[in-house]
């Protein structure tokens, strides 16, 4: 019965196209409930991260868009919403290009509007890698966490997975898309580094200028205030770091986060550093890995990014829709080792999963599924460096 069971899960046989398709339907209708409980829970007294973007749209459609960090001035329009929860802005003003249009809507409905765009946005550009894998797409729990937080999650996922789709049909456009990622820069952390090393210069270039571009853009429209506004909001994101306690540490998805957790915060730099350069060093040997594919390296710096980022969270993760679907489709068209269904199953899940179990268990374990996952796609690699 034990070596059933052990077979069971080691080449997972049963799990065929059409119950992949059936059970993604049961957690596409399980995920619409969540979301709506979420949509109640954000109008509660405490808001959601949401109020931040909502507050800076008001800045902007009101003219004073430096307001945007003006955390007494986000206080008053926030709780005058009739919240006694305020969250603080902190992305940098090309970001307002993005909110401002949610600033006409009253907060309820905008919350509504901001979470279906943004998800469409991804949505479409994640089908379109991944046509045929159109149930894994839509219902993906990593999907549905970065909804229920209306947090930007699908504008970065959407900005990552169309530059490593892009890059070898349109390099331009896909430069452009990463360098978009000056609204979340961590997020970018390992792209210049793979572009380099592949040799695709139009794309680095193309990137560079657009995150320039898009920074003269908003100085040009927002004005020179609130690109100040912008750099004293730094004092605010790390004073929010250094009062970080355990519940606000185990909700990173990071080594960081659960290091300081469990070790303190000297050993925290000391992984977060060697994570990075493991990741830096990682993403620059994967073109020789793959032979120059650029969905096969894009796969492995996406599910590096993960773990590269010492400033991460679980709704920040629909980006690693590529390198999941990217191990699927190659398992489809080669055929699954042992246990990787298994493995994809969970990994699929773990963006959602790993944050629900967090506080429970006192360990937030994305920081291993993304190891895993790295793990996974290197050794799909069919051209050893």
């Amino acid at each position: 019965m034990r070596g059933g069971s052990i077979d069971f899960l080691r080449e997972a046989g049963w799990l065929n196209a059409g119950r992949v398709r059936g059970y993604a339907l049961l957690v596409g209708l399980a995920s619409l409930a969540l979301l709506a409980a979420a949509w109640v829970k954000a109008q509660g007294p405490l808001g959601s991260d949401f109020l931040a973007f909502w507050g800076s749209a008001r800045a902007v459609l009101e003219g004073v868009p430096a307001a945007a960090y003006d955390l007494a001035w986000q206080e008053r329009v926030q709780t005058g919403a009739g919240f006694e929860g305020w969250y603080a802005f902190v992305n940098p003003p090309p970001f307002l290009f993005v909110t401002a249009p949610f600033g006409l809507l009253r907060y309820p409905v905008a919350w509504i509007a901001w979470v279906a765009v943004t998800y469409a946005a991804w949505a479409w550009v994640s089908l379109r890698a991944f046509p045929r894998l159109w149930p894994l797409v839509l219902a993906f729990p990593g999907a549905l966490i970065a909804a229920g937080h209306a947090q930007n999650g699908f504008v970065t996922g959407a900005l990552l997975v169309g530059g490593v789709m892009l890059l070898d049909r349109k390099p331009v456009l896909a430069g452009a898309l990463f360098g978009a990622l000056v609204v979340k820069p961590h997020l970018a952390l390992l792209v210049p580094f793979w572009l380099a090393a592949g040799g695709r210069w139009r794309a680095f270039a193309a990137a560079g200028a657009s995150a320039v571009g898009l920074l003269a853009l908003s100085w040009l429209c927002f004005g020179t205030e609130t690109m100040l506004g912008y750099a004293s909001s730094w004092g605010a994101s790390a004073a929010i770091m250094r009062a970080g306690d355990t519940e606000f540490l185990l909700k990173m998805a990071t080594l960081y986060g659960q290091a300081r957790v469990h070790a303190g915060e000297t050993a925290a730099i000391a992984a977060a550093a060697f994570a990075a350069l493991a990741m830096v060093a990682l993403v620059t040997l994967s073109w020789r890995r793959f032979g120059q594919d650029a969905m096969a390296a894009g796969a492995l710096m996406l599910a590096a990014t993960a773990i590269a980022s010492p400033y991460l969270f679980n709704y920040d993760l629909p980006f690693l829709v590529l390198p999941i679907l990217w191990l699927v489709r190659e398992g489809l068209r080669e055929g699954f080792r042992p246990w990787e269904k298994a493995l994809l199953v969970a990994l699929w899940f773990a963006p959602y999963a790993t944050r629900a179990a967090a506080i429970p268990l006192g360990l937030n374990l994305m920081p291993l599924a993304g190891l895993v996952l790295v793990w996974l796609v290197w050794s799909r690699g069919n051209r050893a460096g």
